[in-house]
């Protein structure tokens, strides 16, 4: 399956990120206005994040909190800065949408484990590790099979399994799977860095 995974896979990441982008344009331009004006002009979130091979790279998403700071100048806790509109795009995973530009840059695919912080880097063990085998994915084998309703061990066994089991039919899978999550709002609302607790390493 190396041909699919290096190849095959890459130009289908493409060509569906880049007519989709086309097709969704009026949406994606209403959001941005809107972003633009609740989030004082800035309407995307870029944070730092691992690809393949461990190399880092920017995230693109829209920013669905505001910098509201306590008295002090420390950011209040997320669940207190999500605003109704990033609630609703976080409800319709709207706000994964601008990592259709990841993956036409190459950073990401639609299919693959969720590129976590760079910080994490060090703390995986040797299995875990090997889930930046592949090019990370918008979503992927753990989010639809209970995202952060699970451990992180288990997350990350999900995603050790999808690097060793990559093919087109599994992608599919995944991509019907996240289907059906999106029009039934399963565990949609979920953020690997606003509802998980941070990945402090798993004892060998």
């Amino acid at each position: 399956m190396k041909l699919y995974g290096n190849f095959i896979k890459r130009l289908f990441d493409f060509l569906v990120a880049f007519f989709g982008l086309l097709i969704i344009s009026p949406l994606f331009i209403v959001l941005i206005i809107c972003l633009f004006i609740l989030n004082n002009g800035k309407p995307f979130f870029y944070q730092a994040r691992t690809g393949k091979n461990g190399r880092i790279f920017t995230i693109i998403k829209f920013k669905t909190m505001t910098d509201k700071t306590d008295k002090v100048g420390n950011l209040l806790p997320a669940s207190e800065r999500v605003t109704k509109i990033g609630n609703f795009c976080r409800k319709l995973s709207l706000d994964e949408l601008p990592q259709l530009i990841n993956i036409l840059k190459g950073d990401m695919s639609l299919i693959g484990p969720r590129p976590l912080l760079p910080e994490y880097l060090e703390r995986y063990n040797k299995r875990q590790y090997r889930r930046h085998d592949v090019i990370p994915g918008i979503t992927g084998w753990a989010q639809v099979n209970g995202r952060n309703t699970i451990s992180w061990e288990q997350k990350f066994e999900f995603d050790v399994y999808y690097v060793e089991n990559q093919s087109f039919a599994l992608d599919l899978k995944i991509f019907l799977k996240t289907i059906d999550k999106v029009i039934n709002r399963k565990d949609i609302s979920s953020s690997e860095t606003l509802d998980m607790p941070e990945f402090i390493g798993t004892e060998e």
